[in-house]
């Protein structure tokens, strides 16, 4: 075994002074290796979502407490969960999952408005955030904050009203969480004021007014994913170091270089990981 990992990891005569790793028939049989097991989770993930899913547990009534906190520290009045408000929030979700689309507006032309509208909520101020792919309320709420038009919603002292949908689909082929928050103001607005529209995009049975997406399974899917990734990356990196050293220490001369390139974009390779499976606000 000590013999076999030194030829795997190890320039030296039994190899052509080239880690056997660092093969080129290797690297190919290593990416064809990552791309049939990315075809297996993924068909594991369709076929078995118990066993291997999204790990996610987020809740509106999480969000409405974390929003108002926000709101507390900015010296803005609390808001209120609105029913009509949820609704329009419910079918801006189921929208966006029949239509597959990542946007405000519609392909059919309904902008957040119309779904307002539509649940019977007469608006004098309205305004829209959405976000998917996260897995903790407190992930969406920095994102939002972290933005400057959601930030400017969350804390607008525009808006006393708020309804938010919370839903699990999938979306452009990826199975997703999805989080729909409309606000909303019912008061009438100062003379001379003007209806105000304000839209920011950034992707078990409950309590009334409460959406909510709990699912545990066995395996988290983009942890598994990350980590199997990973590990290959770190072990290609420490083969093409210890390469790199060897062959730098005996001396050993050949054509075939590059070492430093190759780690660099393996560098470049896990910081995409590490921002893989995140949620993204647009």
């Amino acid at each position: 075994m000590k013999d076999f990992l030194s030829h795997l990891f190890i320039p030296r005569e039994s190899n052509n002074h080239r880690a056997k790793i660092l093969h080129h028939t290797n690297l190919f049989l290593t990416i064809v290796f990552l791309f049939l097991a990315s075809f297996f989770i993924q068909t594991i993930r369709v076929k078995f979502p118990a066993v291997l899913g999204i790990q996610a547990d987020i809740s509106s009534d999480q969000l409405l407490l974390l929003t108002n906190q926000e709101r507390q520290n900015a010296g803005v009045g609390a808001l209120v969960i609105n029913d009509k408000l949820s609704q329009a929030a419910q079918d801006k979700a189921d929208d966006m999952f029949a239509y597959n689309y990542w946007a405000h507006n519609s392909p059919t032309g309904k902008t957040p408005w119309v779904f307002i509208k539509s649940s019977g909520y007469k608006y004098v101020y309205a305004g829209e955030n959405l976000a998917r792919g996260f897995t903790a309320p407190e992930d969406i709420i920095k994102a939002w904050m972290a933005s400057p038009d959601h930030r400017a919603n969350m804390l607008s002292s525009n808006y006393q009203d708020v309804g938010f949908a919370v839903k699990l689909g999938t979306l452009n082929g990826e199975e997703t969480v999805l989080v729909v928050e409309e606000f909303g103001n019912l008061n009438m607005p100062l003379a001379g004021s003007k209806i105000q529209e304000v839209a920011a995009e950034q992707a078990n049975t409950l309590p009334q007014n409460v959406q909510a997406v709990r699912q545990q399974p066995l395996i988290d899917t983009s942890s598994l994913s990350s980590n199997i990734y990973y590990v290959f990356v770190i072990v290609f990196i420490a083969a093409f170091l210890l390469d790199m050293i060897i062959v730098e220490k005996k001396k050993v001369m050949r054509f075939v270089g590059h070492n430093i390139d190759h780690i660099l974009y393996l560098l470049l390779i896990l910081i995409l990981i590490s921002l893989w499976g995140k949620g993204v606000i647009i």
